[in-house]
């Protein structure tokens, strides 16, 4: 199957961005449609997909994010992408590489597709969750209730399953289940107006979000965030 080569690429090596959208193209299903509708339900949501603001040229909009609030979402996001040498684009040009993809085609449901992905590092930081294989598995898991897309929900029960198998003594596969529980019990992230959320004070958006708090993966020693899934 499609996916499980996919998952078993990623698990073998997590910086192979790639994989995560080969699943995530294989197990798209209805999930995507029925996001882009949850939307239209909404004021802010319906606000936005009239917009259809493509969030990959905002967030690599440079000069913009530098003359965001100290302390705020977007400066974070900008600290966030320079410490480990990331961009929007770079994410794009990722996700381009699934050889049946359609996610740049000119539909709204595409169009909500892209919006998905372009605000995967901000969720990194709306979430405190880090770029290390167990921060990645955490974000991805608390995805999963956000989108309900199947990708999403193959790729945290790989990484638990690896992480309860690898018997550190620490709480990883239990922070996976957390951080899915965190989407559950979260607002609902993506109909939101990240123009506006950037300007933002994370502790405020954290808080309005019911994201603020402690985690199970804050106690998980830094070093064995990557160890864990690194191959025998």
């Amino acid at each position: 199957m499609r996916a499980l080569r996919a998952l078993r690429r990623l698990i073998a090596n997590k910086e192979d961005t790639t994989q995560v959208f080969e699943i995530m193209n294989a197990l798209a299903g209805d999930s995507v449609r029925r996001g882009y509708l949850r939307m239209l339900e909404q004021v802010e949501g319906s606000r936005q997909a009239f917009l259809m603001i493509e969030l990959a040229d905002r967030l690599q909009d440079r000069a913009w994010l530098d003359a965001l609030p100290s302390g705020s979402v977007g400066r974070a996001y900008l600290t966030f992408i320079d410490e480990r040498n990331l961009s929007a684009y770079g994410l794009a040009d990722e996700s381009r590489k699934v050889a049946d993809t359609e996610i740049e085609a000119a539909h709204p449901y595409a169009w909500y597709a892209r919006r998905l992905r372009d605000i995967h590092d901000l969720w990194h930081i709306l979430t405190g969750y880090r770029t290390d294989a167990l921060g990645e598995a955490c974000v991805v898991a608390f995805s999963l209730p956000q989108t309900r897309s199947p990708g999403f929900g193959l790729i945290a029960a790989g990484v638990a399953l690896e992480a309860a198998r690898a018997r550190t003594g620490h709480p990883c596969a239990r922070a996976i289940l957390q951080a899915w529980r965190r989407g559950r019990r979260a607002a609902w992230l993506p109909g939101l107006d990240y123009e506006a959320l950037m300007s933002e004070p994370l502790d405020q958006a954290r808080a309005r979000l019911g994201l603020a708090g402690p985690t199970l993966y804050d106690r998980i020693p830094v070093e064995l965030r990557n160890a864990l899934l690194t191959p025998a």
